[in-house]
C-alpha cells in the first residue's frame, strides 16, 4: 500500500460515496467542501485514477472508484474495529468473566483457575455456573467473555466459536450401597426416581437420542435439574435414585468410592467439551491468558 495514502483519504472517499454530495460529505465530516475536496484530489492523484466524476448534478462513482470503494470501506471498518478492541481491551483489563457448565466447575474451571491466579495475581474473575441455553445467551450478549463446557446443538451455537479441548460421556450414577448399582439395562431404571437434565441443557438431546434409540421412554419418576450440588446431594442421601450427569461432575465422587457408575452402554452420548467465545470478536488479552491456563484433562 502506498504510504501516502491517510486515513483521512480513505474516510472522505468513503463518506463522499455514501452522500454522493461533496457538501453532505464535508458537514458529516465536520469539514470544509475545499478541505475535502482536496482529500479526494490527492487520494486520486495518488492512486493514479480518476475514483469520482463531478459535475453541477452531483458526484458519482467511475468503474474505478466502485472498486476502490469496497476496499477502503473494509480497511477503514477494520481499523475502527481494531481501536474498538483496544478501547475494550483497556476496560476489561484486571477483570474476566467465565461462565461454566456443572460438566467443568468443579476439575477444568477449578485448575485452569488455580494456574491463571498463581500468574494473575491481581485479576478479579466472575465466574457464573448455569446451562447450556443461559451461559450462551449472556456471552451472546458480551456478559460473559468465555464460557466453557459441552458443545451445545448448531442451532444453539449461532454466533459463537468453540475450541475442543476433550470429549466426554454421560453416565448414569447412583450411591455406592443402591440397588441401582447392579442394574444392566436401561428398560429396569423406572425402578427408580431418576435425576435427569432440563430443557436447555446441552446433555439433554444426547440422552434423549439415546433412549429413543433403544426404546425406552422418558421416565414418569423423575426431578429435572442442571443443579450439580442438588444433584449430588440427592443421590448421596436416596438410595432408590439414579442420575444421569457428565462423567466430569461426579469423577471425584466414582473416585473416592461415594457413587457407583451403573453397567450400561451411555458411548452415544460422548461429546466435546471446550471452550466458547463470540465470533465477532477478537478474544481479549486476558481471555487469551486464560484459556493458555487450560489443557486437556
Amino acid at each position: 500500500m502506498d504510504r501516502r495514502i491517510k486515513f483521512r483519504h480513505l474516510d472522505a472517499f468513503s463518506a463522499i460515496a455514501r452522500e454522493l454530495s461533496l457538501k453532505r460529505a464535508a458537514e458529516q465530516l465536520h469539514l470544509t467542501q475545499p478541505a475535502i475536496s482536496r482529500s479526494l484530489k490527492e487520494l486520486e492523484e495518488i492512486v493514479g485514477a480518476t475514483l469520482m466524476d463531478r459535475n453541477r448534478a452531483g458526484v458519482r462513482l467511475t468503474p474505478q472508484g466502485e472498486i476502490f470503494l469496497q476496499f477502503a470501506e473494509q480497511s477503514t471498518a477494520a481499523l475502527r474495529q481494531g481501536l474498538r478492541s483496544l478501547q475494550n481491551e483497556k476496560a476489561t483489563i484486571g477483570r474476566l468473566r467465565i461462565g461454566a457448565l456443572p460438566s467443568v466447575a468443579s476439575g477444568l474451571l477449578v485448575q485452569a483457575t488455580q494456574v491463571f491466579l498463581a500468574r494473575n495475581p491481581d485479576m478479579i474473575l466472575h465466574v457464573e455456573e448455569g446451562s447450556h441455553e443461559a451461559l450462551t445467551g449472556r456471552l451472546r450478549s458480551g456478559g460473559l467473555d468465555l464460557v466453557l463446557g459441552r458443545l451445545g446443538r448448531p442451532e444453539t451455537m449461532d454466533g459463537l466459536i468453540f475450541h475442543q479441548l476433550h470429549s466426554e460421556e454421560v453416565v448414569v450414577v447412583c450411591r455406592a450401597d443402591s440397588p441401582a448399582a447392579s442394574v444392566k439395562r436401561f428398560e429396569d431404571l423406572d425402578q427408580f426416581r431418576v435425576l435427569y437434565p432440563p430443557q436447555g441443557s446441552a446433555i439433554r438431546p444426547l440422552i434423549a437420542r439415546m433412549l429413543i434409540s433403544k426404546g425406552v421412554p422418558l421416565f414418569h419418576d423423575r426431578i429435572e435439574s442442571a443443579s450439580s450440588s442438588f444433584g449430588r446431594g440427592m443421590v448421596l442421601s436416596d438410595p432408590n435414585l439414579v442420575w444421569f450427569i457428565s462423567r466430569g461432575v461426579i469423577a471425584d465422587d466414582i473416585a473416592t468410592g461415594r457413587m457407583a457408575v451403573l453397567d450400561l452402554d451411555t458411548s452415544a452420548t460422548i461429546g466435546s467439551v471446550g471452550i466458547m467465545s463470540r465470533a465477532e470478536e477478537v478474544p481479549s488479552a486476558t481471555s487469551r491468558a486464560f484459556i493458555r491456563c487450560i489443557g486437556p484433562s
